[in-house]
């Protein structure tokens, strides 16, 4: 098959991209490089610097398409709350100009890449697609926005329609940006160089964390499934982990011990957000593979950042 992928050298984007190319796939890729390596992308793939707006170079690459994967967007959630307009312009403006040339080209099918955090506070745990979402910041609203634009131009123009609402995401290769990095690749920089772990809040607040293996996995099974046009699928692990425990699967897997300083006076965020992944299981036999600390040996193992961090005496057996 033939695939195009937006944002295909961002961090889910590369991995999905080049597990395509080693099943035997054909895959484009668009990125514009704000986030994005094409250094990580295997040569077999077709990559093309643009923007998911410029509409001339998107009828351009989805000739012969079989399948888009939608993952082009701006993510910071504290930086959408500074820069609300860039938000809105690149991830619905961009949602909208693709679903607009895929109409104009014919391409038929298309897998959003959306997120978890859609769902905000929400009292019961797990979270099912069903519930009403709590849109905290503009990223929220961005990525909400975008899956109603693409269900409701597919209706219009005939193209088959998924949105995966993906949660934490982890593993090796994720960007670690000065300014609000995720959490999971911070936590393992600042444990292994000696620095400063800072959790915001009470430390109690609970994520769904998810190994980027999993999470491509359920990207092509979305992508191949017929049946689920129109449906808002939820990703992650199943697994409620605390800032707390992040920071002590940390120490087990690295054998260092976290220098940990307390913020309470800032808010750590939606207090509890776990995945129910019931509608993946029966949908996309979805089943997550990899717990956490096996996600966070693997991220050690091979992302060469954290190795050189980590000299081969200093393995833990666990890691060995």
């Amino acid at each position: 098959m033939n695939y195009f992928i937006t944002g295909g050298a961002g961090f889910i984007g590369h991995h999905l991209a080049n597990h395509l190319v080693r099943l035997g796939h054909h895959v484009r890729v668009l990125d514009d490089l704000s986030a994005g390596d094409p250094e990580t992308l295997d040569p077999r793939i077709l990559f093309t610097r643009g923007d998911v707006r410029d509409a001339p170079k998107l009828w351009t690459l989805l000739h012969g398409i079989d399948c888009v994967y939608h993952l082009a967007a701006k993510v910071s959630l504290p930086q959408s709350v500074l820069y609300p307009r860039d938000y809105n312009d690149i991830n619905v403006g961009g949602t909208v100009n693709l679903m607009e040339a895929m109409r104009a080209v014919g391409v038929k099918r298309i897998v959003l890449g959306s997120s978890g955090t859609i769902y905000g506070d929400q009292r019961r745990q797990p979270v099912d697609e069903k519930v009403v979402p709590q849109l905290l910041t503009p990223y929220a609203v961005s990525k909400f926005a975008s899956e109603h634009y693409m269900f409701t131009l597919g209706v219009h123009y005939g193209i088959e329609t998924v949105a995966l609402r993906i949660f934490n995401a982890y593993g090796p290769g994720q960007a670690l940006p000065p300014a609000y990095p995720p959490v999971v690749p911070k936590f393992l920089y600042e444990v292994l160089s000696g620095g400063t772990v800072v959790v915001f809040g009470s430390g109690r607040q609970s994520r769904d964390y998810v190994y980027i293996d999993d999470v491509v996995e359920a990207l092509i099974a979305a992508g191949q499934n017929a049946a689920i046009d129109r449906e808002i699928i939820n990703i992650g692990s199943g697994v409620e982990t605390s800032v707390g425990a992040l920071v002590h699967q940390i120490e087990q897997v690295t054998g260092r011990q976290a220098h940990v300083l307390r913020n309470e006076e800032q808010g750590g965020g939606v207090v509890r957000l776990v995945a129910d992944l019931e509608k993946a299981q029966r949908l996309l036999a979805y089943q997550p593979r990899v717990p956490l600390a096996t996600g966070l040996r693997r991220t050690l193992e091979q992302d060469a950042r954290f190795r050189r961090l980590l000299p081969p005496g200093q393995l833990t057996p666990q890691m060995a």
